[in-house]
């Protein structure tokens, strides 16, 4: 064989396509609402990670960082997650921005930081069970989102079905498909199951939350509310170890306490918690909906510790948002299973414990759930169309909150407000 061949044969091996570009960008706040945090991935290391920003032009610089994320499949496979913090923003302005390297720039985005009052109305997008395939609430949320319907959204648990699947393609798929809503407002999330693989690798390294260093648990502070996001699964996947459980409700007492601080409660008055499984549900799949004594309700079996009904009872949570059921239910107000309504003719007005709705027919591979044909007391509207949650905090005192489906070309299928003269602890009402 001559040189000249051989030569060609090793250069045809090494043959290697950089990829530098930046993609699946999504934004979430910092420490406070007036910082934004811009994430990306890139397939090969850029040395830099950037952000150019501005009101009107890109005449802001930030600089951040990048970590070599390896998911834990056999492959193996790489990439870099970039990150940058914008610090300083003004407040309820429409910023314009791109993220990359001098090898290589994304498009150009914009976000629309918030009003640094406690008494503006904020609206949120809600659900949780979303996949990458059969993703049929996406389509409208999109369209939605580039409208400027939301300030946030919550996506309770549940990303991609799954994002380790097929050495964590399938995740980098459905972060492509977010990005239409993500890289626009600040996409907030906690874990559901479906992230438990490799110790929540693929969540933790994908997601930065507010304040958080692996975004498991964590709260900020948003117009009137309160907001607070926990891990469910340290209740179920107990192989690694009680101490996240334990960790994790002591950090949720002393937040819960803060909160209640009486300077705290009359600034943001409105306590939301928002975790993947629900305490209550009524759905007929054979799961988690079968035990009255469900786990995260009344705590670890044969110690019953840890448990955080009471505890979101004593600090006076006003609305419990879940999901994982793949369909959509509203509660009455409810404490120990017994309904607490604030009165015949009112139930959502005063309520007498905390108000909690499930939300998880965004679509997913699994399809929606089928009910049981008689619910327990506390259940007051139930529905399995493909869709998710609006919510808007209108004032101080209330609440409102819709279900959009998505099989009905958007109609709204259920609203009710939670109207209260007062906030704090239940007991002391």
């Amino acid at each position: 064989m001559s040189n000249f061949i051989l030569t060609f044969i090793l250069f045809t091996v090494n043959i290697y396509a950089v990829q530098y570009q930046p993609e699946q960008i999504h934004i979430s706040f910092g420490d406070n609402v007036s910082e934004v945090v811009i994430t990306w991935s890139t397939w090969d290391s850029t040395n830099e990670s950037i952000v150019e920003y501005g009101i009107g032009e890109l005449t802001l610089k930030a600089f951040g960082k990048s970590v070599l994320f390896t998911d834990g499949g056999n492959e193996k496979r790489e990439q870099y997650i970039h990150r940058v913090k914008l610090t300083k923003l003004l407040a309820d302005e429409i910023y314009h921005y791109h993220c990359g390297s001098n090898l290589g720039w994304s498009s150009v985005f914009y976000f629309k930081t918030l009003p640094t009052s406690s008494s503006w109305s904020p609206h949120f997008a809600i659900f949780g069970d979303m996949g990458n395939v059969n993703a049929q609430s996406l389509p409208r949320l999109q369209e939605e989102t580039q409208r400027g319907f939301y300030d946030v959204i919550l996506h309770v648990g549940d990303f991609a079905y799954d994002m380790h699947s097929d050495n964590a393609r399938v995740g980098d798929e459905f972060m492509k498909q977010i990005e239409s809503i993500a890289a626009y407002v600040p996409y907030l999330t906690c874990p559901g199951n479906h992230e438990e693989k490799y110790n929540f690798s693929n969540y933790r390294a994908r997601f930065n939350m507010p304040s958080s260093p692996d975004s498991l648990f964590y709260s900020y502070n948003i117009g009137p509310a309160h907001i607070i996001s926990f891990n469910t699964e340290y209740y179920y996947f107990l192989n690694y170890g009680l101490k996240s459980v334990i960790l994790q409700y002591m950090w949720l007492e002393k937040d819960l306490k803060e909160a209640n601080h009486p300077k705290n409660r009359q600034k943001h008055p409105w306590i939301i918690t928002f975790a993947h499984r629900p305490m209550y549900c009524s759905d007929d799949d054979g799961d988690d909906c079968l035990y009255e004594d469900d786990i995260i309700r009344t705590g670890i079996p044969v110690l019953k510790m840890f448990g955080l009904e009471k505890l979101f009872y004593d600090y006076g949570v006003d609305l419990e948002i879940w999901a994982h059921e793949h369909s959509y239910e509203r509660l009455w107000p409810v404490y120990d299973t017994k309904v607490y309504n604030g009165s015949y003719q009112e139930p959502y007005t005063n309520p007498r414990a905390p108000v909690h709705i499930t939300t998880g027919s965004a679509g997913c591979s699994e399809y929606v759930d089928k009910f049981i044909k008689n619910p327990s007391s506390w259940s007051a509207f139930r529905n399995n169309d493909y869709g998710y949650t609006r919510m808007k905090i209108l004032n101080k005192t209330h609440l409102c909150l819709e279900q959009v489906s998505d099989n009905m070309d958007g109609k709204i299928i259920d609203n009710f407000c939670i109207i209260k003269d007062r906030h704090g602890p239940y007991n002391a009402l």
